[in-house]
């Protein structure tokens, strides 16, 4: 069920939204945290829409979705209430600000935010260079990013390697990216192939998609958890595609063709192992990060190496 309010103030949104829940049934209780979500333009407030619903199922949430492309038009606050089956398992607001109504995001917010909840910040279309120095982000506990969202086809690669260096430079416990989240199966792969092998591992080889972080970010971690020399190579993907782990008795291959949900784990001498490896979506990768709201100090440690060694 869909409520459109038109002209309106956050307060009035607020007020109208308790009238909805109470006439509707709609239960605010077991709402967990309060997502915000900075959606730039339409393509992107309806994906945040549909990302943020499935998320919700894991994580019960007041969703505000904040349109940061501005309207056409007079000042003023257009706005939408989705409860039931257009909401998921939480109630979304969807502000649609113009002019000087969209210069103040935390104001705008503030009438809505669900009381006692930690308050997470959640950005789609474009990423801030520094997340926890924008209005909603200094609200934040938990600041998520998606430089792929945010990047545009023209000179990806450079846009995407200044977003992630700006990531780097302006960290804040709470920060992450959802490339994080995007190589969680990579690294679980790399640790289990790694436990089976005697000997210290020498170098790491790592081939995927230049304008995508994820490449540098799993570069980092094992450069910084491992201390061993990790380059990066350009697949002309655009997922990571291979990853070498070279040890004194031989290397270990992890290959993902691009496009492929399946990955070869090949060694000298042994036969050939399978197994699954799909691209996350972003919904996956959203619901892993909301599963913590504190700081993620080895996303820290590789980001740092990562922009250090870029």
């Amino acid at each position: 069920m869909i409520f459109r309010l038109e002209n309106t103030t956050s307060a009035e949104v607020a007020s109208r939204l308790v009238i909805v829940r109470e006439e509707g049934g709609v239960v605010a209780l077991g709402r967990v945290l309060t997502l915000i979500v900075l959606a730039f333009g339409k393509s992107n407030v309806d994906a945040a829409i549909e990302v943020t619903n499935a998320a919700s199922r894991e994580h019960p949430s007041r969703v505000i979705i904040i349109d940061t492309a501005g309207g056409v038009g007079a000042d003023g606050l257009d706005a939408e209430i989705l409860v039931g089956g257009d909401a998921g398992a939480s109630e979304v607001v969807v502000l649609h600000p113009r002019g000087a109504a969209a210069v103040d995001q935390d104001t705008l917010v503030t009438p809505l935010l669900f009381p006692d909840t930690p308050i997470v910040a959640y950005w789609v279309g474009s990423t801030p260079h520094n997340p926890s120095g924008e209005p909603v982000g200094r609200m934040a506990q938990r600041r998520i990013t998606d430089i792929v969202s945010g990047i545009t086809d023209s000179a990806s690669s450079d846009e995407a390697r200044t977003c992630f260096r700006a990531l780097g430079e302006n960290y804040r416990p709470g920060d992450t990216d959802l490339s994080w989240a995007r190589i969680t199966l990579w690294r679980a792969l790399i640790a289990s192939s790694l436990e089976q092998e005697a000997g210290e591992l020498q170098s790491v080889e790592v081939h995927g998609a230049p304008d995508r972080p994820s490449m540098y970010l799993l570069a980092g971690w094992l450069g910084s958890r491992l201390g061993v020399p990790v380059h990066v190579h350009d697949a002309n993907s655009t997922h990571i595609t291979r990853v070498n782990l070279n040890l004194p008795s031989g290397t270990i291959s992890i290959h993902r063709p691009d496009g492929s949900a399946v990955a070869a784990i090949l060694r000298a001498g042994r036969p050939d192992q399978r197994t699954n490896l799909p691209a996350r979506t972003v919904k996956d990768c959203l619901m892993e990060d909301l599963r913590r709201l504190d700081a993620d100090d080895t996303y820290a440690a590789a980001l740092a190496h990562a922009v250090r060694t870029l």
